[in-house]
């Protein structure tokens, strides 16, 4: 109220609606005027409009006595325009540019919001506007130019032939009869650039005379944007209540679809699909997408859609194709259409496609020659089919796009069984249809899954173990019956032991061996650790000879004393990988290859020399338990010994530490003062492993 009182209400204008003018009055906005020519009393010298368009064309004179103006450029562009000779098709007969053409373009698609007002005696006057066009020079006289000279050169080119090569010679004609045209292909030349390029170039101009700002007509025109009644018949529209008022200043945001140009069929913002029923966004989506795992198809539908609805409507639309749904044939190809390649019509379309979707349901893998040679379609046909589902690979053939869904598969093995059951049906009618051979209806076997080494895991190596030194238990068992017996026949003593014969079990769950498995592509073809081909002399019941584990230490302990000379600070994960990096390197054969377990591993660490650091790891922290158990050379016989103890020492305190805490702490354990450069060196030479483990 107090903002009302102090800006009060000095005038109140009556507003009136002219209508005289209405689909009549077009606004033009005209470029920054040259010195040279001024529009309040330019001669227009012609004027020309298309309706439909809304397209206008002006031509206007320059006035060439202007000091502004440049005489010999006018002269050059006329020069260059017409050439030396003029005629009736000149454009500038005065040998002189004096005018200039003026081309419009709609400035606004929508200008209903817009009209022209009139202020007289107390009263405006409005006059809606029927477009708004801007006047842009138009450069089209350089256009006739170069067709001039082209039409010039030809003419001096063919009069310097004689009469004898004036002959034309005979010449092959080839004719061709162009294939009937389907829809598809009708609408997409329709909504082609060239021919709405054609189809503005077919309208014909309407010549317009033009009156000038003074003249007596314009005036008597101008009258027009006045309202020629004031009753209330002539002005209804301007009589609302407050609501409907507001109403038409701020009209709902719906956009106009009388406006909006023509958009491909495809082209559907995520707004507008949602406003659509449930079956028709899924048929959309899937039109479009073509495959799409029910993940992704649920998360476009938004949340809060029932998973249960849209198996529903997808079904009606998709098939399962490796837990993965891809779009029905019909829906791409309906009925009463035709291919845009062949003409074919749409039933065999669906057919042979149905075709490449079976072959996806039996395999990985398409041959596009051999979908050719059964469906007999064009090659233009089969490349559409496979390149909606599947992947081009060199040498290979087509791969299906998506992995294959065992999460769908396992939540919903329904659904997968009545697909299964469609997909009998259509393989049903597609025997009948091509005749399929046994060739086509058995799967192919992947020939490069042999290629693959067998990978074994942790559990699965004991398992064989146990079985293995179950089967040796057994022969050797035998064997010292049979021999003993031999020894009884003999009348040898029976007390005697058998030599070299130890029957002994020992539980395979006491130690584990390492698993390697991670670094199986490191082994130059090993498997877990072990060769495939050959290897050390087989163990007894599990056990290595003595000798042989005597050399398997000495080894694991040369590794061991060798890589933390390097590194000095390591985790028990890296240290892992450093071992099967040295497997890689080893030959076949080697003694380390009998299998070495984290414990053995960890034992000879700590004999060599080394401790456990206890670094007190935040316990939210992602790290793997191989991670966290860290390992350093307490004495390494340098000069950087008790500078490493203290930094070990420091860090078994807390896992993350300031520099200057360091400096400080090795200054006073050593009796030294020591420099920031000093203390990186000390930190680089001595725990650089650790000091990167804490940071990540």
């Amino acid at each position: 109220m107090a903002n009302e009182e102090d800006d009060p209400i000095i005038q109140e204008i009556d507003v009136f609606l002219a209508r005289s003018l209405l689909e009549k009055l077009y606004l033009f906005q005209y470029p920054i005027r040259p010195a040279s020519m001024t529009y309040d009393d330019v001669t227009h010298l012609s004027a020309k409009i298309k309706p439909k368009q809304q397209k206008v064309e002006l031509e206007m004179a320059i006035d060439t006595l202007n000091p502004n103006y440049c005489r010999s450029k006018g002269e050059q562009i006329a020069l260059n325009v017409d050439g030396t000779c003029t005629d009736e098709t000149s454009t500038y007969s005065s040998k002189l540019m004096d005018k200039q053409t003026f081309c419009s373009s709609q400035a606004a698609s929508n200008v209903s919001r817009y009209a022209a007002a009139v202020y007289k005696k107390g009263e405006l006057h409005l006059t809606p506007l029927h477009g708004i066009l801007q006047l842009r020079p138009s450069f089209t006289y350089l256009d006739k130019a170069d067709a001039k000279h082209r039409e010039r050169e030809a003419a001096n080119e063919g009069g310097d032939s004689s009469q004898d090569e004036a002959e034309d010679d005979v010449k092959q004609i080839t004719v061709r009869f162009s294939r009937p045209e389907t829809e598809q292909a009708r609408q997409r030349r329709v909504q082609s650039y060239e021919f709405l390029q054609k189809r503005q170039a077919e309208e014909h101009w309407v010549h317009l005379h033009y009156y000038g700002l003074k003249d007596s007509r314009s005036e008597h025109e101008r009258q027009y944007l006045f309202s020629q009644g004031h009753g209330l018949a002539e002005n209804t529209e301007l009589i609302k209540s407050p609501s409907e008022y507001l109403m038409m200043l701020m009209p709902p945001s719906v956009e106009e679809e009388n406006d909006k140009p023509m958009a491909p069929s495809n082209v559907l913002s995520m707004a507008q699909l949602r406003t659509l029923p449930l079956a028709d966004q899924i048929k959309i989506l899937m039109k479009n997408v073509k495959v799409m795992p029910f993940a992704n198809l649920m998360s476009l539908l938004g949340s809060g859609t029932d998973s249960t609805a849209v198996l529903r409507c997808v079904q009606q639309v998709a098939l399962l194709v490796q837990g993965n749904w891809v779009v029905k044939s019909d829906v791409l190809y309906p009925k009463d259409t035709s291919s845009p390649y062949s003409g074919v019509p749409a039933e065999v379309l669906c057919r042979g496609r149905d075709f490449v979707m079976w072959k996806f349901t039996q395999d990985r893998w398409v041959v596009r020659k051999e979908v050719a040679a059964v469906t007999k379609l064009c090659p233009e046909d089969v490349k559409d089919f496979l390149e909606h589902m599947s992947v081009a690979r060199i040498n290979k053939g087509w791969e299906f796009m998506l992995p294959y869904d065992e999460d769908f598969v396992k939540k919903h093995p329904d659904i997968v069984q009545r697909q299964q059951m469609l997909w009998m049906g259509i393989q049903a009618k597609l025997e009948k249809v091509y005749n399929l051979l046994k060739d086509h209806l058995t799967p192919k076997k992947q020939e490069t899954q042999s290629a693959h080494p067998l990978v074994v895991s942790g559990e699965q190596r004991v398992n064989m173990a146990k079985a293995k030194v179950q089967q040796n238990y057994g022969q050797l068992e035998k064997e010292h019956q049979r021999q003993k017996a031999e020894l009884k026949s003999n009348d040898t003593a029976a007390k005697t032991d058998v030599p070299n014969i130890r029957i002994k079990e020992e539980p395979m769950g006491a130690e584990e061996p390492m698993d390697t498995s991670a670094f199986e592509g490191l082994n130059n073809g090993l498997v877990n650790g072990l060769h495939g081909a050959e290897g050390p002399t087989d163990p007894v019941n599990g056990h290595l000879p003595g000798g042989c584990l005597d050399r398997v230490a000495q080894e694991l302990k040369a590794f061991v004393s060798s890589t933390f000379r390097k590194q000095f600070v390591l985790t028990l994960s890296e240290l892992k990988r450093l071992f099967n990096l040295h497997l890689a390197s080893l030959p076949p054969g080697h003694t380390l290859f009998s299998g070495i377990s984290d414990k053995m591993l960890q034992d000879m660490v700590l004999d060599t020399g080394c401790k456990q650091i206890l670094v007190p790891f935040p316990p939210q922290t992602a790290a793997s338990p191989d991670e966290l158990k860290v390992y350093a050379l307490w004495e390494a016989g340098d000069i950087y010994d008790q500078h490493r103890q203290v930094l070990l020492e420091i860090f078994s305190r807390n896992y993350r530490v300031r520099r200057n805490v360091i400096q400080s702490q090795l200054s006073q354990e050593c009796g030294e003062d020591l420099n920031k450069q000093e203390v990186d060196r000390v930190l680089k030479v001595s725990v650089c492993s650790v000091v990167g483990l804490i940071q990540s």
